[in-house]
């Protein structure tokens, strides 16, 4: 029987939450009797307001932060106190929420309360590591804890409405959103997707420890041109359904309470002013009962995309079903000439107004205003130990081992490490992108995580040994959002020399390059996507020490590697990790974690290849295996004349300090009929020395086709904890519904014929069994 083996060195066991998940929740608003009361309740509020008042609704500014003495005397205060605003956001803290709350419930005519909103995107203040880490965990339970940890504090800090998760499909790796999303898979995002809502929303929306979740960015976000940001996205219906649509449909399912519309255009019309996508698919296709706002001052830039002006387009994204306008006040100050012009009607106004009003209802706001927030409450769970821990345990078991020759890692508890690069004593920039809520002075750098953890039985001496990149003008464009890069204006050959000689003293060096945590996120598109040429010089200076090198790699995308892969011993890629980074990483290096994470995006061998995904067709002319696994050139076949066809590191791949192998894989039937359920079953054992945890993927080929299918297809994955010798039996269902996707027609089903079965440890080292399976 062929065998599967995982090769590393070392395991000891990770620490796994007993949290129990919440699956399915049967959250209370949408209970009959709830929905019932709710609508009496808004009808008769409806009843009493002015149109100035409905569409005052539809106005979500952003505060400015302003002080607590400013929430009436400021213009955005005034507003307020007229009924002009239905929501703020970017405001934090209980006392200043509370302060303008007061405004809203007592100074205006109706005492509608408002809510308030925030990106807290992978965390509040206890900020755990960035969506695409958080990916790499591939741990459910994790991902729904860590929503679940930001809820609470952002509630109690008076935030109840939170702009994630970012399920945006992208298979584009210059595209600096992606470190905010969770990867290239619609499975593996799917599940995600529905994990955040669950955890931010929990079972009951009126409970002031949880908040609405916003799906976004939809649709179609992370496919822009070229991975340039809002740029424009044109694809067929066949791969939105199949391929990009999923994550968003899964968190529509989960009950998502808002969804915010995209940047982007689809089939040729903006998405903040495409009904197709608003109304037909979100709501008439898929039943979202919830609210659409737009993005950051999405409707006023409907105007430069050229579709009239700022009155026409607003009339267009209430048509298309967009409920509240963020920051651009174009539905503020022009949907009432628009009313009377005849461009737009009542009902559309009513019906806006009616769903903002409906999210505040489910949260309880209109029983209790300030329910949200309260300064005792969030001193004790904000920010708290419990909640710090729970991140440096996400940390550790999001990173990926991605290398780890002459078991190098994980080091010894003696001697002398000696741990260079530009960020090694940078804790501004560890919690990564989109962390607007982040106590960056405490976040714990790396040097202050070895020091703090191991310092008693290991001498540590630091270098920085080269900045970011040798580009200062460059580097200053990195340090965005006061996320300082701490330059260092020395000459290059002075910082090379500083680091070879603390190298020279030391017994094994750590390496930290890759990233700042600017260089991805919003507005962070590249179009070289290597680790910057002043580090890689920094490696091979290094190199010539003749000293172990272990790399830590900080990346918000997956980088093109190819250039420094061969040169470190290891590389462990630990993305952003959070406020607890260097301890998580302390964590892993020293093996009191051991690593398990995946990765949920292919690292490509260079940026040609981009964009390169593991899911991928077939051509007329594939290249053939032997051709390959040799990566050697064919005529006339699809490939490249210089590079492989093959990722550097596939989906799904991540190394252990342990040995997994794979045997004996079953299927319980291997002609199965109609509605029948296939077992699917390999044997998995830790035959390394010590504990450890491995992800188990499964995939699907549908051979045959009406129209062209995937090459393999991530349909299931199960993390497993194996002490050392331990071997276990991981069974998979696959049902008829693992087997659906949208044909020509758009129709979802399965087609009879034959499958192949694949189970292994990442997309490329899998097992396979061949199955038929009629109708």
């Amino acid at each position: 029987m062929k065998k599967l083996i995982v090769i590393a060195t070392l395991a000891l066991s990770p620490v796994f939450s007993a949290q129990e998940m919440v699956n399915r929740p049967v959250q209370s608003y949408q209970t009959g009797q709830h929905q019932a009361k709710k609508k009496a309740f808004v009808d008769n509020l409806l009843s009493k307001m002015t149109l100035d008042e409905k569409i005052g609704q539809l106005n979500l500014p952003s505060s400015g932060d302003f002080t607590t003495g400013l929430a009436q005397s400021s213009d955005i205060g005034k507003k307020i106190e007229q009924g002009l605003v239905g929501g703020l956001f970017n405001i934090k803290g209980a006392e200043k929420i509370k302060a303008v709350q007061k405004v809203a419930v007592e100074k205006s005519r109706l005492k509608i309360p408002l809510i308030f909103g925030m990106d807290v995107i992978h965390g509040y203040e206890t900020t755990f590591p960035i969506p695409l880490g958080l990916a790499a965990s591939w741990d459910m339970n994790l991902v729904q804890q860590s929503a679940r940890v930001a809820a609470r504090e952002a509630s109690a800090d008076g935030i109840n409405w939170t702009f994630s998760p970012m399920v945006d499909i992208s298979r584009e790796p210059r595209w600096g959103r992606v470190s905010e999303g969770s990867g290239e898979d619609p499975h593996l995002g799917s599940e995600i997707a529905k994990n955040m809502v669950y955890g931010y929303q929990g079972k009951d929306l009126s409970l002031s420890n949880t908040i609405l979740a916003c799906v976004k960015h939809f649709a179609l976000y992370g496919a822009g041109e070229g991975g340039r940001d809002y740029n424009t996205v044109d694809m067929s219906h066949i791969r939105m359904f199949n391929e990009y649509f999923p994550p968003y449909k899964a968190a529509v399912d989960a009950g998502v309470a808002s969804v915010m519309a995209s940047f982007n255009e689809v089939d040729g019309v903006p998405a903040t002013a495409n009904k197709w996508l608003q109304t037909d698919v979100l709501r008439k296709m898929w039943g979202f009962k919830g609210f659409v706002v737009s993005d950051y001052t999405g409707i006023n830039e409907m105007v430069d995309h050229g579709l009239g002006d700022l009155q026409q387009v607003s009339a267009l994204a209430l048509k298309a079903g967009v409920d509240m306008d963020m920051v651009g006040e174009g539905f503020l100050t022009t949907l009432k000439k628009s009313l009377q012009e005849g461009k737009i009607t009542q009902s559309e106004i009513d019906m806006a107004a009616r769903r903002i009003l409906e999210a505040k209802y489910d949260l309880g706001l209109f029983d209790d205003p300030y329910r949200y927030g309260d300064a005792k409450l969030a001193a004790k769970e904000v920010y708290n130990m419990e909640n710090r821990n729970i991140a440096r345990n996400v940390a550790a078991q999001s990173m990926v081992l991605m290398k780890n020759d002459r078991q190098v890692l994980p080091l010894k508890k003696s001697g002398t490490v000696a741990v260079i690069g530009p960020l090694v004593n940078n804790s501004l920039n560890m919690a990564g992108t989109w962390s607007v809520a982040t106590k960056h002075a405490v976040s714990v750098s790396l040097m202050k995580g070895l020091q703090d953890n191991f310092g008693k039985d290991v001498k540590f001496i630091a270098a920085k040994g080269a900045n970011i990149d040798d580009n200062a003008k460059l580097e200053e464009i990195y340090a965005a959002h006061g996320k300082k890069t701490d330059r260092d204006n020395r000459p290059k050959e002075a910082l090379l020399k500083e680091a070879v000689d603390v190298a020279n003293k030391a017994d094994v060096i750590v390496l930290a390059i890759g990233e700042s945590a600017e260089m991805s996120g919003e507005s962070s598109s590249r179009t070289e996507i290597t680790i910057p040429q002043s580090q890689v010089d920094l490696l091979n200076e290094l190199k010539k020490t003749g000293k172990p090198i272990a790399v830590v790699l900080f990346t918000g995308r997956p980088l093109a590697l190819t250039n420094m892969k061969d040169i470190p011993d290891a590389i462990l890629n630990v993305w952003f990790a959070g406020s607890e980074a260097g301890n998580a990483i302390a964590d892993v290096l020293f093996g009191k974690v051991n690593p398990s994470g995946k990765l949920p995006m292919t690292f490509p061998r260079s940026i040609g290849q981009v964009p390169i995904y593991y899911n991928s067709k077939n051509t007329g002319r594939p290249l053939s295996q032997e051709s390959v696994d040799k990566c050697v050139y064919e005529r006339f076949r699809s490939n490249y004349m210089e590079e492989c066809n093959t990722p550097l590191y596939p989906f799904g791949y991540g190394l252990s300090y342990t040995r997994f192998s794979y045997s004996g894989m079953t299927v319980s039937n291997s002609n199965p009929k109609g509605n029948q359920t296939v077992q699917a079953s390999v044997t998995v054992t830790n035959s390394g020395n010590y504990d450890g945890a491995e992800v188990v993927q499964l995939y699907i080929r549908d051979m045959v086709g009406s129209i062209t299918r995937p090459v393999k297809e991530l349909k299931g994955f199960q993390k497993v904890y194996l002490k050392k010798g331990e071997s276990k039996k991981i069974t998979f269902d696959i049902t008829p519904e693992s087997l659906k996707f949208y044909n020509g027609e758009l129709k979802y089903d399965w087609e009879p014929g034959e499958f192949d079965i694949m189970i292994g440890t990442n997309s490329e080292e899998v097992i396979h069994s061949k199955i038929n399976w009629s109708k």
